[in-house]
């Protein structure tokens, strides 16, 4: 899952949020050097990643695009589901999409100085696009697998998913909503063992 559904799935605490959002970048135990709460939340990013990559649904989904994108064909499926996510937000949420992203963003102000370096670099490209909140149209996936094929140097051809995303926007959207009710649960299921 990409940034949307990793935010969304830590529930209330803020430790957590932070914790998720910041997960990829750091590795093995370096989790423990964090508060407690940021530490159950990288944890939590972690199973959650886990159970997405090994689940048959989101594997149907990456098999549709593994023959143009290889390898890269997981991280398209991760932003397209957030793109289903924000489409789909109040099946979710009671929370207005647009209020959710900007407190999450004052969640990110507010703790600056814990983030990774690599976090703060990004942060305000983040807010100043507004990313989260651009999940929601297919244009705004489009600009975000164009920025992601940037920092693959052309390589992945990411910024071309946005065609297949066309072609089987109804396929991948049933698929998502299948699989995040699932993952829904074993979110909050992970968060009480954790």
């Amino acid at each position: 899952m990409n940034f949307l559904a990793h935010i969304y799935l830590s529930g209330n605490e803020e430790g957590i949020i932070i914790g998720n959002f910041i997960a990829d970048g750091i590795k093995g135990k370096r989790y423990e050097k964090f508060p407690p709460a940021i530490a159950k939340g990288i944890l939590l990013h972690r199973r959650i990643d886990s159970f997405t990559d090994a689940h048959p649904i989101v594997q149907q989904s990456t098999a549709r695009l593994h023959k143009n994108y290889s390898h890269y064909s997981g991280v398209i499926v991760d932003i397209l589901y957030d793109h289903f996510l924000a489409k789909n937000w109040r099946n979710y949420s009671d929370q207005p999409l647009d209020e959710f992203v900007q407190d999450f963003y004052a969640l990110l102000r507010k703790n600056f100085t814990i983030l990774p370096a690599r976090i703060q670099k990004m942060m305000p490209y983040m807010i100043a696009d507004n990313w989260l909140l651009s999940y929601e149209s297919v244009e705004g996936i489009g600009k975000i697998l164009a920025q992601m094929n940037v920092r693959t140097k052309g390589i992945s051809r990411m910024d071309l998913a946005v065609a297949e995303l066309e072609i089987y926007y109804d396929d991948f959207e049933a698929e998502f909503k299948s699989f995040f009710n699932e993952l829904i649960v074993f979110s909050k299921q992970k968060l009480i063992e954790l």
